[in-house]
């Protein structure tokens, strides 16, 4: 029952609080608007092809879009919940994996992102759809499929009509196991008000972190100023390139390690992937030349705002675009 109030008064403020802050905006948005085409003269009715700046593109459909999502809850995610149960997506990455090369580029998403998202009532009825953090797009659905389905509905509203070729949400609870079972990882400490989080995290130092460090690392940030979420999203950023090391450095010591993660993280994990698919692509990135490095992370480019209660991120359009046609689409001959 507390967790139904709470959502209720979170929605209630978010919807008083975007009113507030139209005005404040409003100018931004108007000249986004004013400098760049409109989606339907932008993407056309066909989304596989697209002309833009004198170019056309088509959909590359060797570039798989996978929707990576870390949900901040605990649990596992074997059940549905009600609306506003089912926790948050505190971190949104979306992968570009090439299957013909075997590499992976990664697209983080601030969580604070506003977009188009469904809002529901409390037993999961879409009542319509507003301009809101991205991250609540999760905590609308069920805390299972549904959830999964609004955010990726979301991701495709933002950027242009893209398709979504999978989603994977995994909670907080599997990260020490996951993490623990790469033999650790090893990142580097430039934060100096981590410290208060554990000792151990001295500014200047690397550290490989193991248990429930992982997750100290990977989610602390100081609510009390603004976009302190941008600057964890950098270090979950360093924390993938460092896991990546990790795991295929393990990998070579250890037979059967892909389906290993899969196990461990199986009941924290919703996915619509099959463990064929997912096997596949781990597989392929273990087996591919690539280190995963921070040119191979981009985040979404925007502006962060700040309003008398939230953080806002508004994603900049025209930046936005060239980075869905670079990643995902072909320049046609």
């Amino acid at each position: 029952m507390v967790l139904v109030i709470l959502f209720a008064a979170v929605t209630w403020n978010l919807w008083q609080e975007k009113k507030l802050a139209v005005q404040e905006n409003q100018a931004w948005n108007s000249q986004a608007k004013e400098t760049l085409p409109s989606e339907e003269s932008f993407y056309g009715q066909n989304r596989d092809r697209v002309e833009y700046e004198g170019k056309t593109y088509r959909r590359n459909t060797y570039i798989k879009a996978f929707l990576c999502m870390g949900i901040d809850r605990r649990d596992e995610l074997t059940q549905t919940t009600v609306a506003g149960a089912g926790g948050q997506s505190d971190g949104i990455f979306l992968v570009a994996q090439d299957t013909i090369r075997d590499t992976v580029r990664i697209l983080a998403i601030p969580r604070d992102t506003m977009t188009s998202i469904p809002l529901t009532d409390l037993s999961g009825n879409i009542l319509g759809y507003d301009t809101q953090h991205l991250t609540l797009a999760y905590a609308y659905g069920d805390g299972r499929e549904k959830s999964c389905q609004y955010m990726c509905e979301a991701v495709t509203e933002l950027l242009g009509g893209l398709k979504i070729d999978g989603y994977m949400a995994v909670s907080m609870g599997a990260l020490a196991k996951l993490n623990d079972a790469v033999g650790g990882v090893t990142v580097a400490i430039d934060d100096p008000e981590l410290e208060s989080r554990d000792p151990d995290f001295k500014s200047g130092s690397s550290i490989t972190l193991m248990g429930d460090q992982a997750e100290a690392f990977l989610r602390y940030r100081d609510t009390k100023k603004n976009q302190s979420a941008i600057t964890r999203l950098q270090r979950q950023e360093s924390y993938i390139t460092g896991y990546a090391a990790s795991m295929r450095e393990k990998a070579v010591k250890e037979d059967g390690l892909a389906l290993k993660l899969l196990d461990i993280a199986a009941p924290y994990m919703v996915t619509n992937l099959s463990k064929d698919q997912y096997l596949d692509m781990c597989m392929a990135f273990l087996n591919s030349s690539q280190q995963l490095s921070g040119d191979d992370i981009q985040i979404l480019p925007g502006k962060g705002v700040e309003t008398k209660i939230y953080d806002e991120y508004y994603p900049d359009l025209e930046h936005t675009k060239q980075m869905v046609l670079d990643l995902f689409y072909r320049v046609e001959a």
